[in-house]
Order: C-alpha cells, then sequence, then structure tokens
C-alpha cells in the first residue's frame, strides 16, 4: 500500500527530507487535496493547480522561509499555504475566522508579502533584495513568481527596469500559462507565445536586454526539470529570470479545458469536475450583467460608446460588447492607470468613455482618475464594480474606499444605484452629456428584480443629477442611505412595530448632495441616521455631517458603515452583521427610537 506523503509534511523542512522520486506522488496528492477541499468550500482553483511542480520544486530547493518567497495575486499559492504549516486548517480557506485566500504576513512566517492585487512581487522581492546586501546577507535568495497577465502591468515593469541595473540576488519566476482570469492580451502576450514557440532567437530576447540572466522556457510541470534548473540557478549571483510553461488546471480535466469558469468554479464534484448548478431560476441579474446588457444596448444606439476594462471583460460583462462591437471595447491587461488615461484621451475626442475597474483596482490609478480625468474636467464614465463589502477575497477586494477617495475630487460625480433600474437609468443619463466625470458604483452580486431583463431593459428615464428620493416620510427619526445598503433599511423598517416615526431618504449622489433635501430634513428632524457600505472616515456620512457643520446644524447625527478597519474575508452577510449594518441589526437600532 502506497503512503501518503503529504499527511506527513508539516513544513518545508519535512519536505526537504524526500528523495526527488517521491516528489511526482507528492504533487498528485497535492492536488487531490486542493480539488477535494475546493470543491466543497469553494475558492480559485486552476492557478494552483497549475503550479503544483513549482511549488512543491521552490520549497524543496530553497530554504524556505529564511530564503525569501513572493507569490504574485496570490492565486496561485493554495499549495504554498498548504506546505508551509497550514494543511490543518486550510478547509477554513476564505472563511471568517479562518486562514487568508491569499498570502498574508500576520497569518505566517511563509507568507514574506501580503498580496490581493497583481504585479507587485518583483518589487517587493528586490526591495528584499537590495536590504539583504545591505545587511551584508548576500547568500539569502530572494524569488517572485509573475504570471504572463500580471508581468503586462506597469508596476512589473518598472521593478524589472529597476533590477537590471542592480547586484541584487533575485530570481524572477514567469508563470507562463497564456490566462490571468481572463485569456492575457497584448503584444507582451504575443511576444511570449513567439518565445515558446521558437520564433524568437535568444540574441532577440527582451529580458536579456534588461540585464537579467535569462532561462527557458521550460516545461513548468516537469518537476524534475524545474528543479534541477532551480539549482541551477540557485548559484548565479544578480538579477536572474526563469520563463516556465505551465497548464492552468492542471490535473482536473475540466479546469484545464475551461480555465475561465474554473478560476474560482464555486462548488463542484471533486470526482468528474461537473460544476454543481446553483438553482437560478427567476433570480434577480447579477449588477454586472445589468451594466453588461446596458450598455450593449445604448453601444447598438450610440456609436461614440467606448468600453474599457483591465483585464476583467468578464467578471464586468464588458465581454457582452466586445463580442459585439470589437472595434468599441477593449481590454487593456492588467493595467488599471493605462485604461484610465486611454480613456481620457478618447474623451478628448467626443467619444463617451464607459470605464469599467472593480473599485478595489481604482486606487492603483487614483493619480490618474485626479491629474487626467478630474483635472481636465473630461466626462469619462467610471464604473465601479465590486463596490462595498465584496465577501470571502477578503481585505484586499472589499471596495469600501472609493466614496472617501473620490468625493474629495474636484468635478466628479458620485453615485451609487439603490437597484437595477437606477443603474440602467444612470448609464442611460451618462451618455446623453455630462459636464463632468463620474463614478456609478455597485455591488458584487445580485440584485433585487427578478424580470428586470425582460421588463426594464432599454426602458430608460433620465435621472436629474444631485437629487435624492423619499422613500418613506416619517415623524421622528430621518435615515438616510446611500446605494442598495438602502435595500437594508427598507426590509429592516417592515419589520418593525412603529414604522412610521422612521423617514427613509435614497441619497444616491454623493456628490453633489440633494441640499435642498437636506436643509428639509435638518430642520424637520432632531435624529440623523447615515448609512452606507463604504468607509464611515470619508464617507456619505462624513459629507452629511460637513454639511450640518457648515449650516450651523445641531442635531444628533449617527453614521453607520465600515468602520476605521481592513475588514478580513467572510460572506457579505457575516461582514454586514459585524458592521451593524444588517437587518437584524438595523430592526435593533430602529425599534430602539
Amino acid at each position: 500500500m502506497t503512503t501518503n506523503i503529504l499527511s506527513n509534511l508539516n513544513n518545508p523542512a519535512d519536505l526537504r527530507l524526500l528523495n526527488e522520486a517521491q516528489l511526482p506522488q507528492l504533487a498528485r496528492e497535492l492536488r487531490d487535496f486542493i480539488i477535494n477541499i475546493v470543491s466543497v468550500k469553494e475558492g480559485h482553483l486552476g492557478a494552483s493547480l497549475g503550479v503544483i511542480e513549482l511549488t512543491i520544486a521552490l520549497h524543496y530547493v530553497f530554504d524556505t522561509p529564511n530564503d525569501l518567497l513572493v507569490w504574485d495575486v496570490g492565486h496561485q499559492a493554495y499549495g504554498h499555504k498548504i506546505l508551509t504549516e497550514r494543511r490543518e486548517v486550510f478547509h477554513t480557506n476564505r472563511q471568517i475566522g479562518g486562514i487568508s485566500g491569499f498570502p498574508k504576513r500576520s497569518e505566517s512566517i511563509y507568507d514574506t508579502f501580503g498580496v490581493g492585487h497583481s504585479s507587485t512581487s518583483i518589487s517587493a522581492a528586490l526591495g528584499m533584495a537590495i536590504a539583504s546586501n545591505l545587511k551584508g546577507e548576500s547568500e539569502k535568495q530572494h524569488i517572485a513568481v509573475i504570471g504572463d497577465a500580471s508581468i503586462a502591468s506597469g508596476m512589473a515593469f518598472e521593478g524589472l527596469n529597476h533590477a537590471g541595473v542592480t547586484n541584487a540576488n533575485l530570481l524572477v519566476i514567469l508563470n507562463d500559462n497564456a490566462i490571468g482570469i481572463d485569456p492575457s492580451v497584448g503584444a507582451l502576450k504575443k511576444y511570449l507565445t513567439a518565445v515558446k514557440e521558437g520564433k524568437n532567437p535568444r540574441q532577440n530576447n527582451m529580458i536579456k536586454s534588461l540585464n537579467f540572466d535569462y532561462s527557458g522556457p521550460i516545461d513548468g510541470n516537469d518537476i524534475f526539470a524545474v528543479i534541477k534548473e532551480l539549482k541551477r540557478l540557485k548559484n548565479l549571483k544578480g538579477p536572474k529570470f526563469l520563463h516556465i510553461i505551465t497548464t492552468k488546471g492542471k490535473g482536473l480535466k475540466q479546469a484545464e479545458e475551461d480555465q475561465v469558469k474554473y478560476h474560482a468554479p464555486g462548488k463542484f464534484d471533486a470526482v468528474t469536475g461537473e460544476i454543481i448548478k446553483k438553482i437560478e431560476d427567476n433570480l434577480p441579474p447579477k449588477f454586472q450583467d445589468v451594466f453588461g446588457l446596458t450598455l450593449l444596448d445604448l453601444a447598438k444606439k450610440n456609436e461614440k460608446i467606448i468600453g474599457i476594462t483591465p483585464a476583467m471583460p468578464s467578471g464586468s460583462s464588458m465581454n457582452y460588447m466586445m463580442t459585439a462591437f470589437p472595434d468599441r471595447a477593449f481590454d487593456v491587461g492588467i493595467a488599471e492607470q493605462h485604461a484610465v488615461t486611454l480613456a481620457a484621451g478618447m474623451a478628448t475626442q467626443g467619444m463617451i468613455v464607459y470605464c469599467n475597474i472593480y473599485s478595489t483596482f481604482l486606487q492603483r490609478a487614483y493619480d490618474q482618475v485626479i491629474h487626467d480625468v478630474a483635472l481636465q474636467n473630461l466626462p469619462v464614465i467610471f464604473c465601479l464594480d465590486r463596490a462595498g463589502l465584496v465577501g470571502e477575497d477578503g481585505a484586499t477586494h472589499h471596495g469600501v474606499f472609493d466614496i472617501a477617495y473620490l468625493r474629495c475630487i474636484p468635478n466628479m460625480i458620485v453615485y451609487a444605484p439603490r437597484n437595477e433600474i437606477a443603474l440602467q437609468n444612470i448609464l442611460y443619463t451618462a451618455q446623453l452629456g455630462l459636464n463632468h466625470p463620474i463614478a456609478i458604483r455597485y455591488p458584487r452580486g445580485r440584485g433585487f428584480i427578478e424580470d428586470w431583463q425582460s421588463n426594464y431593459l432599454g426602458k430608460y428615464e433620465k435621472i436629474e443629477i444631485g437629487k435624492s428620493i423619499c422613500l418613506q416620510k416619517g415623524s421622528k427619526v430621518a435615515v438616510l442611505s446611500n446605494g442598495t445598503i438602502g435595500n437594508n433599511v427598507s426590509l429592516a423598517l417592515a419589520n418593525i412595530k412603529n414604522p412610521e416615526i422612521i423617514a427613509h431618504y435614497d441619497f444616491p449622489f454623493v456628490k453633489p448632495l440633494d441640499e435642498v433635501q437636506l436643509h428639509s430634513i435638518f430642520q424637520k428632524f432632531k435624529s440623523v441616521i447615515t448609512i452606507e457600505d463604504g468607509t464611515i472616515k470619508g464617507g456619505f456620512g462624513g459629507a452629511i455631517v460637513e454639511f450640518a457643520a457648515a449650516n450651523n446644524y445641531h442635531c444628533n447625527i449617527s453614521l453607520l458603515g465600515i468602520p476605521d478597519e481592513f475588514m478580513e474575508h467572510g460572506t457579505v452577510a457575516e461582514l454586514q452583521q459585524s458592521c451593524k449594518i444588517d437587518v437584524k441589526s438595523l430592526e435593533t437600532l430602529f425599534s430602539s427610537y
């Protein structure tokens, strides 16, 4: 009977006691372990399956954690977590109170750098390597593992550019599988494809020209070949670059064949690989699909409409427009800064540009939003998907800062729809012509209207900029909500004994605020509650407090939202409860008046 190797490994030191001949079996066991748990608990699948041999080889050849290993993004680090003292708790991955789905410094000494956004690994590892030289630790190894989609980002090039003129003991490993979440795009992808196919001679290698010792491409799923090359590179000084070819989803047939769907497939059958379909009959649409289908409908009627997304065509549903109008919809790769300034350039020429970026990723292009868009008052339409709490991806992906970082920018309109109809109407209104840029923020997940597409898509009403809506009149307390969290308020009010004492106002515009309505509210009510799914510091509630102070109102104002801390991972419902913005918490609060 074959001994189970993985169950006897607690850390990389144990791994390094194995014979190389045992490692292929370990790779099979590690893949099975990941498949069995992710099939039930959900999470990111394909990326980690593709780098199992590389993961084992890295910890086998290098003296981790003394040698420093940095993973890019972190989708590919499940095998790393299991081999580094977290096998027994891996089933808690991405669950509230459990381990993070991404490398996290506070979680393990083997997680040398916290990640979640792409293209940071080279700069971080280079910083570590330079620091090691300054401390006289020249023998220490520093390894950055980056994907072919991530290396196309500007920040990765900045790191390569600097590393090439240093004597840093840095190894950059390019995990080339031709796909990030969606297929990789751009000229660099074409270049890497040509390298794999032997069409670019070594003397014309762009990485060598940056003063790296380049080797590869080699088969990254051949564990013996990877170990042999890592041992050779370990003895070379200075910046090195290893190009490996892997198959995303390796070891699960369906994941290899449909790499987009199996990036994070949800629950699936661990034996057959078949995804367990959720019962979705008559469910409301996803907000991303409301965006994508509305944009497509508007683009059919307005030839000036352009769509831009940085590497998220399926996640944002920009793929609807990309399929119908490939010359007017662009996936620019993991390049948020470029996406924003590209949109600005198009706007100068009279194009109507919908730039769709996840809220948490727009943080990476903040200077471009200010300098290239708002300062020039260009009417770019930013569509911020995944705004608010996003759930199990955790602190690196919660879109809770956008209200605070956008509302302080002159010329910027900030809007959050309460439901699907409001989202389609603001998308329609924006293309009629605005005098300023606008940010439209909406959450991950489904909306509230089951028959939205059949009954509402294409039936538009123009929204008046800066106007609020009174959803319920009341006598004692005014609740001011922004965006979809207002639906929690409505549900809570429907469940209390005396709803008539609570007035509820939907303030979709954080900027400009409906000051006429605010004067009326503050003149009538002694108690005001604001609620948002963004940070309390600098957020919608802060804007209301500023208005009250500026106009010398002295009523009691309570702010509900995300506290001044980084929210960890958990379901959206669990996280809302911890912030006391869930329905039950609101019921308790409203009942206390």
